[in-house]
């Protein structure tokens, strides 16, 4: 009797799991959707931004035709210097929500790592592997100090085939760190 009780307790375990995993399966969908929304807006932002830069350059070289008149009373001249200050301003907020946006890769990280989107979109995540990425020049540094002491104290060819290799992959490391901030 008690193997049949743990027979129906494995099933009612199972039932239970299932359950979960039909959840799981829900969840999953929404999340699939989601993401395929989110680089549809992604596209949408990208290309209402190449729109607005392409009108902001439109008006920016109207209103230099415009300056070269002669004729312009105060109030017109004032009127472009105030059109030339929101296009500077428009220009830095779209800097600013093109940063929330994925970028395509530097042509180092391309040659490096591919056609592979490394962009960080959370300003958090930014700040955090920015972080990261000093934390790492520091303990490397002093390392590159440490093995640099050792090398003039101690004359082996290992110790100094380590600290060039050292160099090389950090200056490696380093750049691909730095395109990816960027």
């Amino acid at each position: 009797m008690s193997l049949s009780v743990d027979v129906d307790e494995m099933e009612k375990d199972w039932s239970e799991l299932s359950d979960e995993y039909r959840s799981l399966e829900t969840a999953n969908q929404l999340y699939q959707e989601l993401h395929e929304r989110l680089e549809e807006m992604q596209e949408k932002c990208t290309k209402q931004i190449q729109h607005q830069r392409y009108r902001m350059r439109q008006i920016s070289k109207n209103l230099k035709t415009y300056m070269t008149k002669e004729q312009l009373t105060p109030e017109d001249r004032e009127k472009v210097m105030q059109l030339e200050k929101s296009i500077m301003k428009r220009k830095a907020l779209i800097h600013e929500i093109e940063q929330g946006l994925p970028q395509q890769n530097s042509q180092y990280l391309k040659i490096i790592l591919g056609d592979v989107n490394v962009s960080i979109l959370n300003r958090n995540d930014k700040i955090r592997y920015k972080d990261e990425y000093e934390k790492f020049k520091l303990i490397l540094n002093v390392i590159g100090l440490l093995l640099s002491f050792l090398n003039i104290l101690f004359n082996y060819r290992a110790l100094e085939l380590v600290f060039l290799f050292l160099l090389v992959w950090y200056y490696c490391t380093l750049t691909i760190r730095e395109s990816i901030l960027k």
